[in-house]
């Protein structure tokens, strides 16, 4: 395939999330970058009903099918069909900021080649309506992309870009069996690539609805750690130790709560503080109720 020289491609993977999608292209849409700049690909996953009416209502969409499950494997497929230079990614439901393709642009012109850019992804919710108590504590805990970076070396890929040609150096996604996202990172470290965070990179997310939801994300997670922790010998006492800590965790992570300026007001830090405990209480039960058994992977649910 020739690619297109100063083409952003943008590569969406879908599960049966219809009504975010569209607001996702929506955003797409609404780019101050010129839209002759960008193409927009949707990878549908197995939808119980295929989003062709939506994805159709945006035009220059197009919209392809992975059947193997997992958001990696639908993401290679976005980026098998890409005539873009340049990749981005972003989830189906998240929302852009206008200037997202455009500080990407820049981004990756004045880092060059062998860079990965991660942005900021932020907790979407209407501006005149006070946070509730799963906002509050997700505006301070979830998708620390700038922790994920600078501590740990990877970008989450629902707000991830990069050139074609380093994409290709490291190779496609992994499926759903594996952290695709902590996988990759390894990998495209141990390929040269360096990670680097991009602050006006912007990406909304919606916040989980119920604590079913929250926790449902901590239960996939925890799976993916449960079988990359049982590939080194001994692993079983460190599981029990980090379950402990866990469960020790919410002192810490009070103060965290309390500095924070991604939340306002003390109602909304008290608000956090509660989740954060619950959620705790809930990772190192799962954790050592794990020890003899692996959890099942899912994605979007």
């Amino acid at each position: 395939m020739v690619l297109n020289r100063g083409i952003i491609s943008v590569v969406i993977p879908h599960l049966n999330q219809p009504d975010a999608l569209g607001a996702c292209l929506a955003s797409l849409a609404a780019q101050s970058l010129p839209r002759d700049r960008f193409e927009v690909i949707v990878v549908d996953n197995g939808s119980a009903t295929p989003p062709d009416e939506v994805v159709a209502a945006h035009p220059g969409a197009r919209l392809l099918h992975e059947s193997r499950p997992g958001p990696g494997l639908a993401r290679n497929a976005g980026v098998a069909a890409a005539r873009g230079e340049t990749l981005a990614f972003i989830d189906a439901d998240c929302r852009a900021h206008p200037d997202w393709l455009r500080n990407i642009a820049a981004g990756l012109a004045a880092a060059g080649p062998g860079v990965v850019l991660g942005g900021d992804v932020r907790i979407w919710r209407a501006q005149a309506r006070r946070a509730n108590a799963i906002e509050a504590y997700e505006s301070v805990f979830a998708y620390r992309f700038k922790h994920y970076i600078e501590k740990q070396g990877y970008a989450g890929t629902g707000n991830l870009a990069l050139h074609r040609a380093d994409f290709d150096r490291v190779g496609p996604f992994g499926g759903i069996e594996i952290a695709e996202d902590m996988d990759w990172g390894k990998r495209a470290g141990a390929a040269g690539l360096r990670f680097r965070y991009a602050p006006d990179m912007v990406v909304f997310h919606p916040a989980r609805a119920t604590m079913r939801e929250l926790y449902a994300k901590w239960d996939r997670q925890i799976a993916h750690y449960r079988r990359m922790a049982e590939q080194e010998r001994g692993w079983r006492l460190r599981w029990v130790l980090r379950a402990l800590l866990v469960l020790a965790s919410p002192v810490a992570g009070f103060v965290t709560v309390m500095t924070s300026d991604r939340i306002e007001g003390l109602a909304a830090r008290g608000k956090a503080v509660a989740v954060m405990s619950a959620v705790r209480a809930h990772r190192a039960a799962t954790m050592l109720s794990l020890l003899r058994r692996n959890g099942a992977v899912v994605w979007n649910r």
